[in-house]
């Protein structure tokens, strides 16, 4: 059996049932006759919650929709994919001999479901109030600030690795125009890689729209793969 010990320690949390940790790590990929797609959707629907609720006290002048926006920029592959890495989850994760050729260890896809799957696992086993310091520490560890235009900026980040790695360039931002008066004034902005537009956003600023069309144009190219 697989040492977990540095995983664990990294976690803060040792595992009673350790068949339990090795279907949190097995993909799907790895041809057992377990994986952890169960894990992950608990380990979903039970981030979303500990996320939403860390939120909801730490911004409490912060209207549903800042908190929704908030919350979508940390529960997501993205934001999951990060906190993979704060735990060094790719070095333990089961995956096939064809998905370790394709670097699968560093997939967002791979590395993201594991981790819903881990904090699953977590939750099945020891219950909200064991999991929920894991979360929060993680969170507090990869992020400097959690704030709406700290987080939103990693759309931005996240898009450039993309696009240097698939084009060899970074993106182009053009302001298309202006709305609204000056106290209320909206900006359209548009996004543009390897000479070919991805698509427009609007926001109450030249920044957030900016954030908002490299979310649309990350979505686009991860489906054209």
């Amino acid at each position: 059996m697989s040492d977990y010990t540095k995983l664990e320690k990294c976690l803060g949390y040792q595992f009673k049932d350790k068949n339990l940790i090795i279907e949190a790590l097995t993909h799907k990929s790895f041809k057992k006759p377990y994986n952890n797609e169960r894990l992950e959707f608990l380990g979903d629907a039970v981030l979303n919650l500990i996320v939403g609720e860390y939120l909801f006290k730490k911004f409490p002048k912060s209207n549903e929709g800042e908190l929704s926006k908030i919350r979508a920029s940390l529960v997501n592959e993205t934001g999951f994919t990060k906190l993979a890495n704060e735990i060094k989850l790719g070095e333990y994760i089961f995956i096939s001999t064809a998905e370790e050729r394709n670097k699968g260890r560093s997939k967002a896809s791979i590395l993201s479901d594991a981790f819903e799957a881990i904090m699953g696992a977590v939750y099945l086993e020891s219950g909200l109030e064991t999991l929920k310091p894991i979360i929060l520490k993680l969170l507090e560890e990869s992020y400097d600030k959690i704030n709406l235009d700290v987080l939103f900026s990693d759309y931005k980040t996240a898009l450039q690795e993309i696009t240097q790695a698939q084009f060899g360039s970074i993106p182009e931002y053009k302001i298309e125009g202006s709305y609204g008066p000056d106290h209320k004034k909206e900006f359209e902005v548009s996004i543009w890689i390897d000479g070919q537009t991805y698509g427009t956003a609007k926001g109450k600023s030249k920044k957030l729209a900016q954030q908002a069309v490299a979310k649309i144009a990350i979505k686009k190219l991860k489906g054209s793969k």
